[in-house]
């Protein structure tokens, strides 16, 4: 092929990117059959910021991607930084002087001690208010209280504290009662208990009413201002907050501080709380200590969580191996099983209930198999539905209440809509009660004020909700559901949001960034483990593992580095439904660390896969394609090659002339990229001329080849 250079123009070399749609391009000759698909998301990548990346560098050392992470989560100047990275060294301010109603609490408590009066504390059923019982517990009895406590029923009463409950404490002689993670909006029972000479002490961080109840005092963060350090506390906080500060009213807090970190540590990352402020701080504390905690119900729930040995435990540790196996019993067990697992110091009687929690999470993982399965059955009866009416309501008999809410968030993950997900409370199947989950653009809470004249009960916040109503009001409920969903929703809201914190590529993912990754940690919610992202990698090998995950090897798309093409291991959980993955991705990920037989790797945990979005060869020859067909044809007075290559599921065309200026296009597509080595690529309208004509006339010189290859194998 003559590569010689000319005087007519060529089209690789207009430096004009036409951008306009008009009509698409020819049909490429050949386009074997898509066998794979790849989870339906959309990617939020923040923008590159690398001026104030390099100042955070300067300052802090960090790799250039975690100064980009810091500047993601609104770090942005060298001293918020070091703070960060430091948090012991913030000044904070004294709770008595943030919390006004913790002095009064103190007086109340103080004085119930001194006088042995009883005091009771009302708790919840979830990992929460089971850790901030359990707390309370074991610092009022270490201080001489005499101390009791009740959790409402799930499945019969529901959240909070009731009449009932203050009916039997007041003939239990009980003179003071607090309450853990509850009690903001208990407007009845709180008075009922006033009415009955009784003091409450409510501890709450749920958000607050129009008008606070007429409680002896409130201990509430969202009382606070927006730029509170405290603001973020979750339930268990607050309680640990109010325990530590009565222990130091009166000496005597040396020997209590640790158990009570370590149980604030629990319970704040069970329950979704922001590791940012004190909670990161705390948090930091508290990880160090559980490994070696001397609680024996930590050490035995660590056992039966097969984390014995563990030097060091991260929030994941704790979100996905402690954390269950305490809010499953709350689920579908009895709350006193966990209560009493925290407060013993039995070492027998702790690895009991702690195998009894073992139990009822594996009890609990079978209910979500089994309704998670029932459940996409009835979506899969009507496939369009969720995308038309942009919101999931189901209902279905025989679906444990205690479990639907962790269905309802998979669901989300799976179809991208908020989720609605209900089960009849009678036989008779009069009344319905429900979970929901949502994703960043759909306010739960709104919604159920959006209808509330349909419910019984409802409430929640921004991200979900909990609600029971008739059974005749399902078909207007699904309706008004439908209406506020479409208000607030646009069709491209209903993927799955994936939020990517920077490009990167393989050969970056080294031990030296995993550890510095830790600096970053204590990770979690407004404080979310880096997620990067790299184009074009190639699927080495894929195969399904375990419950429906994937294992992979990977490596670079394209080019080499030293002789061989980087290689790293990947596992991207519940993934089992894409099997097989395209051969060709642009993967966003965690990075993470796996040990087998004593030796630990580094590996890559996949969030998100999409279809090569701009390839980036080198050169022709380094395309990372599986090729369909190449040729060499004239345009003008000039020479160039083309290559039909299978990326993915769609064939790509690539032109290439005498300079190594490359023309791209995808199949279908009017928009194309042109490039050369060490430039980026840009866009252009490949409908449009001068790209449009060398297009033709590659797409003449592939079909020619076709028939001359058609009539060889008829002629042999």
């Amino acid at each position: 092929m003559n590569l010689s250079g000319s005087t007519t123009s060529d089209p690789l070399d207009a430096s004009t990117a036409h951008l306009e749609p008009t009509s698409s391009p020819a049909n490429f000759p050949t386009s074997p059959s898509a066998l794979t698909k790849i989870p339906d998301q959309r990617w939020q990548i923040f923008p590159a910021q690398p001026e104030d990346v390099a100042q955070i560098v300067q300052a802090t050392e960090l790799s250039p991607l975690l100064a980009q992470v810091l500047l993601n989560r609104g770090i942005c100047t060298p001293e918020q930084a070091k703070v960060f990275l430091q948090p012991e060294a913030q000044e904070l301010p004294s709770p008595l002087e943030a919390f006004q109603d913790l002095p009064l609490s103190l007086e109340l408590l103080i004085n119930a001690i001194n006088q042995n009066q009883a005091i009771a504390i009302c708790g919840d059923y979830d990992a929460d208010g089971m850790t901030s019982t359990a707390l309370l517990i074991r610092a009022l009895r270490a201080l001489g209280a005499r101390v009791d406590y009740a959790i409402p029923s799930r499945m019969s009463e529901g959240y909070g504290i009731n009449q009932r409950i203050v009916e039997e404490f007041y003939e239990e002689g009980v003179q003071v009662i607090l309450t853990v993670d509850n009690g903001i909006a208990a407007h009845q029972p709180i008075a009922r208990a006033r009415e009955l000479g009784m003091h409450i002490i409510v501890t709450d961080h749920h958000d607050l009413p129009p008008v606070l109840p007429n409680a002896s005092a409130i201990l509430n963060p969202k009382q606070l201002p927006e730029w509170s350090p405290y603001r973020g506390l979750a339930g268990v906080g607050v309680a640990y907050i109010l325990a530590i500060s009565l222990a130091q009213s009166l000496d005597k807090a040396q020997g209590l501080s640790t158990p009570l970190l370590e149980l604030f540590t629990l319970g704040t990352i069970a329950d979704l709380a922001p590791l940012t402020a004190v909670n990161r701080r705390w948090v930091k504390r508290g990880l160090k200590l559980l490994p070696k905690s001397r609680l024996a119900g930590i050490q035995a729930l660590i056992q039966v969580a097969g984390l014995s040995g563990a030097r060091t435990l991260k929030p994941e540790a704790i979100g996905f191996r402690l954390g269950p196996r305490i809010n499953a019993v709350g689920r579908i067990g009895d709350p006193q099983v966990v209560i009493e697992l925290l407060t013993t110091d039995d070492e027998g009687v702790a690895l009991e209930r702690a195998m009894q929690c073992e139990q009822i999470n594996q009890k609990r993982q079978e209910l979500c198999v089994q309704i998670e399965q029932e459940a996409i059955a009835l979506c899969e009866e009507t496939p369009t539905r969720a995308q038309d009416d942009r919101v999931l309501l189901l209902v279905h008999p025989g679906w444990h209440h205690g479990v639907i809410g962790i269905v309802a968030s998979r669901l989300v993950e799976r179809y991208g809509v908020p989720v609605f997900i209900c089960t009849y409370e009678d036989e008779n199947r009069e009344m319905i009660r429900g979970s929901a989950r949502s994703i960043p653009e759909f306010h739960v809470f709104e919604a159920l004020e959006y209808c509330k004249d349909l419910f019984e009960k409802q409430g929640g916040h921004r991200a979900a909700g909990g609600f029971s109503f008739k059974a005749e009001n399902f078909a207007a409920l699904r309706s008004r559901l439908r209406e506020f969903a479409h208000r607030q929703l646009d069709p491209e809201h209903l993927k799955p949001l994936i939020t990517v914190d920077a490009q990167a590529t393989l050969d970056q993912m080294t031990f030296g960034l995993y550890q510095q990754i830790d600096a970053l940690h204590p990770c979690g919610i407004e404080n979310a483990d880096p997620v990067f992202w790299t184009a074009n990698v190639h699927v080495v090998d894929q195969r399904t593992i375990g419950k429906g995950h994937l294992k992979l090897t990977l490596s670079r798309g394209h080019g080499k580095s030293n002789g061989m093409a980087e290689r790293m291991s990947a596992i991207a959980w519940r993934w089992g439904d894409y099997y097989p993955l395209p051969k060709h991705l642009d993967i966003a990920y965690r990075l993470r660390t796996e040990e087998w037989n004593g030796e630990i790797s580094l590996q890559l945990e996949l969030i998100g896969a999409r279809r090569t979005q701009t390839p980036e060869p080198s050169s022709y020859a380094e395309v990372a394609c599986a090729e369909i067909a190449s040729a060499e044809f004239m345009q003008g007075d000039r020479s160039y090659c083309c290559r039909l290559a299978q990326n993915g599921a769609d064939p790509v065309l690539t032109i290439t002339n005498a300079k190594g200026k490359m023309l791209q296009v995808k199949k279908g597509q009017r928009i194309g990229t042109l490039s050369s080595s060490g430039e980026t690529a840009r866009e252009v309208n490949v409908c449009q001329p001068p790209y449009n004509d060398i297009i033709k006339a590659a797409l003449d010189a592939l079909n020619s080849l076709d028939r001359l290859n058609a009539e060889r194998s008829l002629t042999n």
